[in-house]
């Protein structure tokens, strides 16, 4: 560990005393940091719809567009002589290309960038690529097939490649986990033990499974060449738990064959009103791509006609998450404009460069997407008066703890023009974030107490996102948000809050990131969190996750993780990136290391690679959708946290008395 320096009489002089020999950094001016962070917010500024919002792309893998070509297969099945061509053809080409301009030198493609082939996102693209006509001879397909064999073949992918290709007789379907229907009608709250988005899968893909039909192939194709020759075909086995739940899952087979016709009928009767129920104001079924695609093959399943006004709007809602160019299709796995929205106005607000009328139309916005009825949540607080924003345009049933803490924080700069209709709503949103506040002091994304680690032995929890617990990078945003607003450290529940950090931070001194990668992103939002209760039994914490940003530290003075810290669970670094350096500056200077040398060397990794337009590169993933299976690159990310890390900087700079004590 480094100790602190003595301080300096120059506060343009940073004396950095490591072995082998002392050296000095110059200390970034002020002035200069302003002028980068304000080119960065012009460009920023002018990328807000006129409505008052931001929105960036946001993207994932190629398992989306893989999906896609499968939902057109579902949709409009081959012909009688096997031929297939549907209306969509030519967008199903356009993602085939996608797909195969994402294929990896080694034939395979991967869930993140830079990162390894992935099992489940490679056998998906070759069978889509199949499917469009790509022969299995071509170099491209067979160094494909090649990669499956050697990662385990089909065997070897996830519970809902498996249940997706069964509904096409290219998986058997007695080796896929059974998601019965009668989930909906057991006592209690069961179906709400699991996270929201579990919820929103399962749901129609029990109604899909229940009702039993398949669809052929074009031609009848077939993958049996992805199966491994020497791998069995069976349920996986997690631990004994998992063998238990194996074992129920026969049952459960057993059930669909003999079930009473009377129970089944009622169960899916359940399962259908309320998956209807969750497309009311709402973009599409949980507004997110897996359950929006199979809401669309349950209403199909159920007999909806191709003109069904609901049936027409979730297929309309599931292509608006296109981005469709000339000779290219991908999707998004959902659309982020609150969440843009509420980081570029604090970034902007916190640079104090922001233009009252442009935030003014941003507070708007956001006031009038405040959640006003009961979701999913008030089942396990049922007397909390609902408030809160969701991530996306709309999807009322699900409004998040993290989005409405953020929200808060932009509601900090943005003014309403009409500033008591922003109090109630203010207050409302602070009182459902207190309410919504877990048993052991930590928040998590959209439920309480989302904790059933029995859940996660489940056959078809290979997603690795059963459930919603509480993490240090929610809890420490909103802790940040709520001391914000005069909360204070003794507050209780402000005090459940600090103690759940100080549990939850690592010997390293990190914190684990749920929703972005990963421990620089987790520790970042901790130590702004502790910081801004300015609870004096957090200082040791906070000096520790210090120290342990400054050791992550890349030589060329920027911050870079890997998402392969999931599956290792230990930090992973990475060539460096504008997101990850913002954080990590923003950490230490909440930690009150404004003028040690490596915040002095991020920020100027910062300027060096800002774009002339006032912008990033960045082709890392940051973003964090399922731990070790579903990433996202937030296209936004790499301009406003850049501007909220360099004005961070500049307003502590210019405000700061000459004299600091370094690290």
């Amino acid at each position: 560990m480094r100790e602190p320096l003595a301080i300096v009489s120059n506060p343009d002089v940073v004396i950095e005393e490591t072995a082998p020999a002392a050296r000095t950094v110059v200390r970034t001016s002020a002035h200069e940091v302003r002028e980068t962070a304000v080119r960065a917010a012009r460009t920023l500024a002018s990328k807000q719809d006129e409505e008052g919002y931001w929105v960036g792309d946001l993207t994932a893998d190629s398992t989306l567009q893989s999906d896609y070509i499968l939902l057109q297969m579902w949709l409009y099945p081959p012909d009688a002589d096997g031929s297939w061509n549907p209306p969509t053809m030519p967008r199903i080409r356009k993602a085939a290309r996608a797909i195969l301009d994402a294929q990896r030198p080694d034939g395979g493609w991967n869930t993140y960038e830079p990162g390894p082939s992935e099992i489940n996102a490679t056998v998906r693209a070759y069978t889509m690529l199949k499917m469009t006509g790509m022969s299995p001879d071509d170099p491209r397909m067979r160094r494909a097939r090649e990669l499956v064999l050697k990662l385990g073949g089909i065997q070897a992918c996830n519970s809902y490649t498996k249940i997706n290709y069964s509904f096409f007789d290219l998986f058997p379907r007695k080796y896929c986990p059974t998601i019965p229907p009668e989930i909906l009608i057991l006592p209690g709250n069961f179906l709400y033990e699991m996270s929201s988005w579990t919820r929103t899968i399962i749901v129609p893909l029990s109604i899909i499974q229940a009702i039993g039909k398949t669809r052929p192939t074009p031609g009848g194709m077939r993958i049996d060449e992805l199966m491994h020759p020497h791998r069995k075909l069976a349920l996986h086995r997690r631990d004994r738990i998992g063998n238990i739940f194996i074992k129920a899952d026969t049952l459960f087979k057993r059930w669909e064959r003999q079930s009473v016709q009377k129970i089944r009928g009622r169960a899916l009767r359940e399962a259908e009103h309320w998956m209807l129920d969750r497309l009311q104001f709402s973009d599409g079924l949980g507004a997110i791509y897996p359950a929006m695609m199979y809401a669309i093959m349950a209403m199909d399943s159920l007999g909806y006609e191709r003109d069904h006004p609901d049936l027409v709007q979730a297929i309309e809602q599931f292509d608006g998450l296109m981005l469709e160019g000339e000779e290219s299709l991908i999707f998004q796995p959902c659309k982020s404009p609150v969440w843009d929205t509420a980081i570029a106005a604090f970034a902007l607000g916190e640079l104090g460069e922001a233009d009252p009328a442009r935030m003014t139309a941003a507070a708007d916005w956001l006031l009038d997407r405040e959640i006003r009825r009961k979701g999913d949540w008030a089942a396990k607080r049922p007397g909390l008066t609902p408030s809160g924003w969701v991530f996306e345009f709309a999807n009322e049933f699900y409004p998040d703890m993290d989005d409405t803490a953020m929200v808060l924080l932009a509601l900090l700069h943005a003014r309403a023009s009409d500033p008591e209709r922003q109090a109630r709503a203010e207050r409302r949103a602070v009182r459902w974030l207190l309410g919504m506040q877990s048993s052991d002091g930590g928040w998590a994304a959209f439920d309480v107490d989302n904790n059933w680690e029995i859940f996660n032995s489940i056959p078809f929890a290979d997603h690795n996102a059963m459930l919603d617990p509480t993490c240090p990078d929610i809890t420490g945003r909103t802790l940040e948000s709520l001391c914000r607003r005069g909360f204070k450290y003794n507050d209780s529940p402000v005090a459940r809050g600090i103690e759940f950090l100080l549990r939850h931070q690592e010997i390293n001194g990190s914190w684990f990131g749920r929703w972005g990668v990963n421990y620089v992103y987790g520790t970042f939002l901790a130590v702004r969190g502790l910081a801004a209760t300015g609870a004096p039994h957090a200082k040791t914490a906070i000096a520790l996750a210090a120290r342990w940003l400054r050791e992550v530290q890349n030589p060329d003075g920027g911050w870079g993780e890997s998402c392969r810290g999931y599956d290792t669970k230990r930090f992973e670094p990475a060539g460096s990136t504008p997101t990850q350096t913002a954080w990590a500056v923003l950490g230490l200077i909440a930690a009150g290391e404004v003028y040690c040398s490596a915040v002095q060397k991020g920020i100027r990794w910062l300027q060096e690679r800002q774009r002339p337009d006032g912008t990033w590169d960045e082709s890392v993933t940051t973003g964090t959708g399922f731990p070790q299976v579903f990433y996202i690159h937030y296209h936004l990310y790499r301009d406003y946290f850049p501007i909220l890390a360099l004005g961070t900087y500049a307003r502590h700079a210019e405000s700061q008395p000459v004299g600091e004590r370094v690290q």
